[in-house]
């Protein structure tokens, strides 16, 4: 007999229904988030199931946490299902609009019993890319963090200290090591009076700099010492002593970053796919890390490249009804995989003459720079789904055949 099962997960506690092929309910439970509620869930199911069948599919709303990653071990098939679609499923079952925790398990259930072709089963991947997955993705974050961490300095800035955006002017120096020393010996423009060239040139070395120090040191004197608007004294203080605080978060967050960096390449270096992954154009050990951390190790997550193309968001949206027809980016995706796909879009310009040539003749059709990149993104991750299934490096030639043959 056929029977599936639903899980209504919460913080402490989970109900459970299991329903046959029919529909019928067989069994209803409320049982804990600990190995005892999971020894439960399983003793139940035993008791309902065949086994010489295949074992109980099970439906959640989460794909992730401790019990769900048990679960998954005891070797039960598990479907993580959306949340808007439980709601939309729980509406053919009652228009009363009643709610339980026992009858969103039920509902769950339900769901796989009717059209559990239409959900994805969760991939069976490895121990290895999952750990990859934990660590990319804390990167990932770390280094959101971090640009979140300079907007909000480079606003702090704007305030009350003009001089130190001249210094610094673009993001990506404002996280730098050079910033934070030389910011927080002189948190307001009244200190940076007090600073000389000497002392410049000291804090510079003590972040790492070790070209063109005296021209460095002479430039940032020069503006620093630049007659600005100032706030009052008490008011700048204040200013400084924000800013000095903000500049100790952003050096835990860049110490973050390179930490995590360092273990997640040398996690991904371990793993079979990784010289495929980094033979694409573009694709170093960090994205091509993060690349592999949100597509999965297990080869039947996908069925074919559009799969995973509408999966990462590159593949665009038809909506076609009557004599309407409109094309539009997908909005619905795995946003951790499209980030990390434009940045290899975007690297894939200088390191292929076929991506820069697919790149500029969808720029001539009219495509934006972003929608551009996403067509090529779209390409690149058809060519890797290829390169993965068949278990062979990236050939530009055979990628982009037309372009390899104008330049030859």
């Amino acid at each position: 007999m056929n029977v599936y099962c639903g899980i209504d997960w919460a913080e402490g506690h989970h109900d459970i229904a299991v329903v046959d092929a029919e529909g019928n309910l067989l069994a209803s439970r409320r049982i804990g988030d600990d190995l005892a509620g999971l020894d439960k869930l399983c003793t139940l199911l035993a008791e309902h199931s065949d086994p010489d069948l295949e074992p109980v599919p099970i439906a959640i709303e989460t794909p992730r946490g401790l019990f769900v990653s048990s679960v998954r071990d005891r070797g039960f098939p598990v479907y993580a299902i959306n949340p808007l679609s439980a709601a939309r499923y729980r509406d053919r079952h009652s228009v009363s609009r009643k709610k339980s925790d026992a009858q969103d398990a039920a509902v769950l259930a339900n769901i796989l019993r009717t059209d559990s072709h239409a959900h994805r089963r969760m991939a069976e991947d490895s121990a290895l890319v999952r750990a990859i997955s934990v660590l990319a993705r804390a990167q990932q974050d770390a280094v959101w963090k971090r640009q979140n961490l300079s907007n909000e300095i480079r606003s702090l800035l704007r305030e009350y200290y003009p001089s130190a955006l001249i210094a610094f002017p673009k993001g990506k120096l404002l996280q730098s090591a050079e910033a934070s020393r030389i910011l927080r010996a002189a948190p307001t423009p009244a200190r940076a009076l007090r600073l000389g060239i000497p002392r410049i040139t000291q804090l510079l070395r003590n972040a790492g700099r070790t070209r063109y120090l005296e021209r460095e040191a002479t430039r940032l004197h020069r503006v620093l010492h630049s007659n600005t608007l100032q706030m009052p004294e008490a008011v700048e203080q204040a200013y400084g002593t924000q800013l000095i605080a903000m500049f100790s978060e952003m050096d835990a967050a860049r110490e973050a970053v390179d930490d995590l960096t360092r273990r997640t390449e040398e996690l991904f270096l371990r793993h079979a796919d990784a010289p495929i992954i980094t033979s694409m154009p573009g694709l170093a050990n960090t994205t091509g890390a993060r690349i592999l951390a949100e597509m999965g190790d297990d080869p039947d997550r996908f069925a074919s490249a559009s799969s995973l193309k509408a999966y990462s968001g590159a593949a665009p949206v038809t909506r076609a009804s009557g004599k309407s027809h409109a094309v539009t980016a997908r909005r619905v995706k795995n946003n951790r995989l499209a980030a990390a796909g434009y940045v290899w879009a975007f690297s894939a310009l200088t390191a292929s003459p076929g991506a820069r040539a697919h790149y500029d003749r969808r720029k001539e059709q009219g495509d934006t720079h972003t929608a551009a990149q996403r067509n090529l993104f779209n390409r690149l991750l058809g060519c890797l789904h290829y390169c993965l299934q068949n278990r062979v490096s990236y050939s530009e030639p055979a990628a982009f055949t037309t372009t390899s043959k104008a330049i030859s």
